[in-house]
């Protein structure tokens, strides 16, 4: 059925009608349209423009939809409807009849498509944060497996210095972080609702668009009934955090190629993610990590589509929209299938590590050190850098290593130079003294995997179950706040106090529904206190209350927090996530003052915890 036949005195052609039909691919909207047309029910309903039994009709009819669309999702496949909103229409028709009709009054198909894609973003923009989060959790593995492993590092593809494997998988790890936080910022932007927008000028349906956002699970109503119609930045965002996120995924594939070269040999594959040649025996190559390569022009092509088909149009919809889905689609699949594969395949790999040592200390990666010692004994650096280049050029001519030159021959560059050079050029302390914040040092490796670490906990409580706490939580905390203070497990807070400290407070949820919640609370002094954590009966041992922590323990980092202190009677809990105790007495004043409050505080049972951020 047609959604737009009355206006036309002859058919479709079919070679029209073949060619601006896209239920071939929007079809994967189905369950997304849906919601939208059970939410626009609603609308209808609460603006009395159907009644209380159409209602009921309508939302059976789309319920009994959905629920075949899960069972069978190329379901709209077996008819030759235009689109999915033509296909829901026309089986709303057929199982109910005149009321189906109703159904579109106030809404045009321009709202409804940029709603439904938006919800399909929503949905995969949280898959694709979880892929990310997976295949950073690989690589932490990795780091942690080879947190001492040397292996030499490259610019311009040749030896420059020696770094751990650990420092290598960890730089990945920041790129992937930065991932996420990516697609969090399109999230955000993402998160508002163009249903209610009709056509291009607005409904004439008397309806509360706000509310309907809501019920959509939207943060807000688009402000503009134009630009809500319109807009397809929201792809753009998308489509550029899928290229930024496969650019990553490439240089590491690349670095995985040539590490795993015969030239390098410093990694190696397992068998279950290599190939072989149907010509030479021999061979055993890393198809894998090229196909990640390899896929990545696939996405950058999608998104430059999407601009130039941008780029030219008019307010408000045109059909040219309509071919903002299949790159969206495939990008977005393509991007997703990459993440889980690189979280398949690096546990699959291995470090040689006593060929990538020996690797490490070729090319005379050590002349750094030479020019640094020679710096220590007074002489300028760049005179230091100038030495030590002749240096490393006697040292090629006699096909040596600087290490293996006689002290003579180095004197007779530098005559500072004295036998405790030669310590100095060994592999392992450059390495050793790289110990400042970020270097390869191994310490400084075990204290960035650590922060890894932490990060990734907080990012995946926030990815399940835990967010910042709004406005329209506060009587629910309160709730929980007055349940745990009714217990004597926690102090009681008034409702003014914590409205005006929500923006310390994180909540945790299931099915929508706030069901914990926890505080972080900044002193004067910079320390940062974690209080008020509770969780309702029903959701304890799921694992949530660590979820708050993690997150309070993210945020207190993001404000550049050194140090988060607890005071509890289950100090076990929190030994579980590192917290070491600490001495009560020796915390700020402010802290010890919060004990006047509570009644058992002549005579305490708290354990004082801190976690050194």
């Amino acid at each position: 059925m047609s959604l737009w036949g009355g206006r036309f005195a002859a058919p479709s052609a079919a070679e029209f009608k073949q060619f601006n039909d896209s239920l071939s691919f929007d079809y994967q909207l189905a369950p997304y349209d849906l919601a939208a047309s059970q939410a626009w029910a609603g609308g209808l309903l609460q603006a009395k423009l159907i009644t209380e039994a159409e209602h009921q009709q309508l939302q059976q009819a789309l319920a009994q939809l959905q629920q075949e669309v899960a069972d069978n999702p190329a379901l709209p496949l077996q008819t030759d409807a235009e689109d999915i909103h033509s296909w829901v229409e026309s089986q709303l028709i057929e199982r109910i009849g005149a009321t189906a009709k109703k159904l579109h009054t106030g809404r045009s198909r321009n709202d409804l498509v940029a709603t439904d894609l938006r919800l399909w973003c929503k949905q995969q923009g949280q898959l694709l944060i979880t892929a990310n989060l997976a295949a950073i959790q690989a690589l932490l593995q990795f780091a942690h497996n080879y947190t001492d492993a040397i292996m030499p590092g490259y610019t311009h593809l040749q030896r420059a210095q020696p770094i751990t494997a650990g420092h290598w998988a960890l730089a990945y790890v920041a790129m992937l972080q930065r991932d996420v936080s990516r697609w969090r910022d399109a999230l955000k932007r993402l998160d508002v609702c163009p249903l209610g927008s009709g056509a291009l000028a607005g409904t004439t349906a008397p309806l509360d668009r706000q509310q309907l956002a809501q019920n959509l699970q939207f943060r807000n109503a688009c402000d503009n009934s134009l630009d809500g119609v319109s807009d397809r930045d929201f792809v753009l965002d998308f489509l550029y955090a899928s290229s930024v996120g496969m650019m990553h995924l490439s240089r590491l594939a690349e670095d995985v190629v040539f590490y795993c070269s015969g030239e390098s040999g410093c990694f190696a594959m397992s068998d279950r993610i290599s190939s072989g040649s149907s010509l030479m025996p021999q061979k055993k190559n890393p198809d894998l990590f090229e196909l990640l390569r390899g896929k990545t022009g696939r996405v950058y092509g999608h998104l430059q589509a999407m601009l130039t088909t941008l780029k030219g149009l008019p307010l408000a919809y045109n059909k040219d929209m309509q071919e903002d889905k299949t790159g969206l689609f495939d990008g977005i699949a393509t991007y997703q299938q990459c993440l889980q594969m690189l979280a398949f395949a690096v546990p699959e790999l291995s470090v040689n590590v006593s060929h990538a040592r020996e690797q490490a200390a070729k090319g005379y990666s050590n002349a750094t050190e030479l020019a640094d010692y020679l710096v220590s004994k007074g002489i300028a650096f760049r005179d230091a850098h100038h030495v030590t280049g002749a240096i490393v050029l006697a040292a090629q001519q006699q096909q040596c290593a600087l290490e293996d030159l006689p002290l003579a021959s180095l004197q007779e560059h530098c005559a500072v130079i004295e036998n405790d050079v030669y310590p100095v050029l060994a592999v392992d302390y450059g390495l050793q003294q790289r110990c400042a914040l970020g270097g390869t040092a191994p310490e400084q490796v075990k204290l960035a995997l650590k922060r890894a670490e932490d990060w990734l906990h907080a990012a995946e409580a926030a990815s399940k179950h835990v967010r910042q706490a709004r406005l329209t939580d506060v009587d629910k905390i309160c709730e929980l706040i007055a349940y745990w203070a009714d217990q004597g497990e926690n102090l009681p807070r008034s409702k003014a106090d914590v409205m005006q400290a929500i923006h310390g407070f994180a909540v945790a949820e299931i099915d929508d529904e706030v069901v914990g919640c926890a505080a972080l609370y900044v002193y004067g002094t910079g320390l940062a206190e974690i209080r008020s954590l509770g969780l309702f009966p029903q959701a304890q041992g799921k694992g949530m209350g660590a979820e708050l922590v993690a997150w309070l323990l993210w945020k207190a980092r993001e404000l550049g927090i050194g140090r988060t202190i607890v005071l509890t009677r289950v100090p076990e809990f929190f030994g579980k996530l590192n917290f070491a105790i600490t001495v009560k007495e020796k915390l700020p004043e402010k802290v010890m003052k919060d004990c006047e409050l509570c009644p058992r505080r002549d005579h305490c049972d708290e354990t004082a915890l801190e976690y050194w951020l």
